[in-house]
């Protein structure tokens, strides 16, 4: 593990509570306005004009904003030490009494989807402030239960699926891959695969599936069970497909996540193209499975922490100072938690805690290019998240599908930054091979792992219980579609599905990558005809938060994301960076 400076960048949680017996009281607190607003309006929702329906508005939102600042803080603690008994128990407590607080505010969501249309319409017009809010909830209206029936949903998520995807989480997180006689954690072991000594790829590769190896009997179960409980509740709520109740979380169309899918897959060419040109760039006879982020031509070049700091910095202030100051915000107020340490969740994410707080970005930095990279991207998820605090709770969030249009455009900032200052073109070749890089695997690998999970769904509810060799088949048919030959995948590649957690925390939601990159190159288009006065628009779309649909709030910044070309036109984009390197290849091997 590399000495970055980031061995100290930890988190600061007092804003949320300063102690645990605080967010305790919050609860207690939380609980008993719950009981107090069912005992005042249950079965009254439907006979509310637009002031009343206001009132009941705020004091749901003002209790569910309670209860999910509890529920932050122990999240929060727990992610940074998943070893430890005290703070994965706090974790659990909370995670019931939330559910309690959930269980008495029920009644006020099914109530309002069983308003009549035309009463609804016009208390949605009377209070455009929560218009959103209210029509999107009434999307779900043909796929409720009564409200027993979904308190004993609520109930069993906690010893169902919350209890299995922290046992997972748990599981990976205090696993340890045997690498050059060194326990490994997950982040440091695959960090290997983007280093350019070869041999050392190919030793962290096989050490990953030698440790998924010895977990495969477990990490199988935790799929199937999960996998089993969302054909269970797609059932119940009459879902017809596995991808529906994801699609209307998305707020989009089962035809626009179609589309977005077919565009995709319809261009693997574009994968076979660059994986090849990236053979020939390492001077390789096959580029197998453990050389697709190798670095060309690069050294190990690390970046310090107050460097990456800087170079993020700098790139978000000079596309808007607005911007700029609120990153700012994350490294000054220690809302960021930086270093690799044992126990700690892998990965990064930007949690937006409640609109009364701030967001808290972790991640584990180990000073590669990638991780400023990644700093880039879960700022920008910060950035967003902190302007859209002003919707409150119950509107500030996006769905996924332009939940990560700010944080792949903060990665592009930073790319072009380090792309303009660099003048010596094998440079320049190396970084945009590594923008490509990320390019397939947010948009390429994302739809791949898409048609994964469709196949597994699918084998699921028609076939029953999956073997480790039936996901196995599964992964290596859909990544072999996507590579088309340009990439031997090993036998030892088999087991790699297994370590992924979206499949199981959010089912569905990978495919919200390959939409956020590829609107973001759309996006960057618009930025580079226009870039003074996209800035200013881009901060509104921002600040929208999730206050109206997708299409609408893209639409102002000139994006018509139900044209059915508008995916392979960001595609198109791809395709020019691919076609860019191969001329500064060709220039360079001159």
């Amino acid at each position: 593990m590399n000495t970055t400076g980031a061995e100290d960048i930890r988190w600061d949680l007092s804003d949320l509570y300063r102690r645990e017996d605080d967010a305790r009281r919050d609860l207690e607190r939380a609980q008993a306005e719950a009981e107090q607003f069912r005992s005042a309006w249950l079965g009254r929702v439907g006979e509310l004009g637009p002031e009343r329906l206001q009132l009941l508005l705020r004091r749901f939102e003002a209790i569910q904003e309670r209860a999910a600042r509890a529920y932050s803080y122990a999240f929060l603690g727990w992610s940074t030490q998943t070893q430890d008994a005290a703070p994965g128990a706090f974790l659990q407590y909370v995670r019931e009494a939330h559910t309690r607080i959930a269980q008495q505010l029920l009644f006020f969501e099914l109530e309002w989807m069983q308003v009549p249309d035309g009463q609804a319409r016009a208390l949605m017009e009377a209070l455009p402030a929560w218009r959103h809010y209210l029509e999107r909830e009434r999307l779900m209206r043909d796929h409720v239960l009564t409200e027993p029936e979904e308190k004993i949903l609520t109930e069993a998520a906690v010893t169902g699926s919350g209890a299995w995807t922290r046992f997972f989480t748990e599981t990976m997180g205090a696993m340890r891959f045997e690498l050059d006689g060194k326990a490994l954690p997950q982040q440091l072991v695959l960090s290997k695969l983007h280093g350019p000594d070869r041999d050392l790829r190919r030793r962290a590769a096989h050490a990953f599936t030698d440790g998924l190896e010895a977990e495969a009997r477990t990490l199988t179960f935790v799929f199937n069970t999960l996998l089993a409980e969302k054909a269970s509740r797609d059932r119940l709520r009459g879902f017809p497909h596995w991808m529906r109740s994801r699609n209307l979380s998305n707020e989009i169309s089962d035809e626009m996540a179609g589309a977005l899918i077919a565009a995709v897959t319809s261009r693997y060419d574009l994968v076979a193209r660059f994986y090849a040109l990236k053979r020939r760039l390492l001077g390789l006879d096959s580029l197998e499975d453990y050389d697709r982020y190798a670095p060309v031509g690069a050294s190990e070049r690390t970046y310090a922490w107050q460097e990456a700091e800087a170079i993020v910095r700098a790139a978000y202030t000079e596309f808007d100072p607005r911007m700029g100051e609120v990153a700012g915000y994350f490294f000054d107020r220690r809302w960021i938690d930086a270093p690799v340490v044992p126990g700690k969740r892998g990965g990064a994410f930007s949690a937006s805690t409640v609109p009364g707080v701030h967001p808290y970005v972790l991640l584990n930095y180990d000073g590669r290019a990638r991780d400023v990279q990644t700093l880039a991207h879960e700022l920008g998820h910060g950035v967003h998240q902190y302007l859209a605090r002003g919707h409150g709770l119950l509107q500030a969030d996006t769905p996924l599908t332009t939940a990560e249009t700010a944080s792949v455009f903060g990665e592009m900032l930073v790319f072009s930054r380090m792309m303009e200052q660099e003048r010596d073109p094998a440079n320049r070749l190396a970084n945009l091979v590594a923008k490509i890089d990320d390019t397939m695997a947010t948009v390429f690998r994302q739809v791949a792992m898409n048609r994964f999970e469709d196949r597994v769904h699918r084998h699921r509810r028609e076939k029953g219980e999956l073997s480790e060799a039936d996901f196995a088949e599964h992964w290596m048919e859909t990544q072999e579609a996507m590579f088309q030959g340009s990439v031997e995948l090993g036998d030892h590649y088999r087991r790699w599905w297994s370590y992924i957690p979206h499949f199981l925390h959010t089912p569905g939601y990978v495919y919200a990558y390959a939409f956020g990159e590829l609107l973001v190159l759309a996006l960057y288009a618009r930025y580079r005809e226009d870039p003074e006065g996209f800035p200013p628009r881009y901060l509104s779309l921002l600040g929208a938060g999730g206050s109206d649909w997708p299409h609408v709030l893209v639409g102002k910044l000139g994006i018509d994301l139900q044209e059915k070309d508008f995916w392979l036109q960001g595609l198109g984009a791809i395709e020019a960076l691919i076609a860019q390197a191969e001329t500064l290849s060709e220039t360079l091997s001159a």
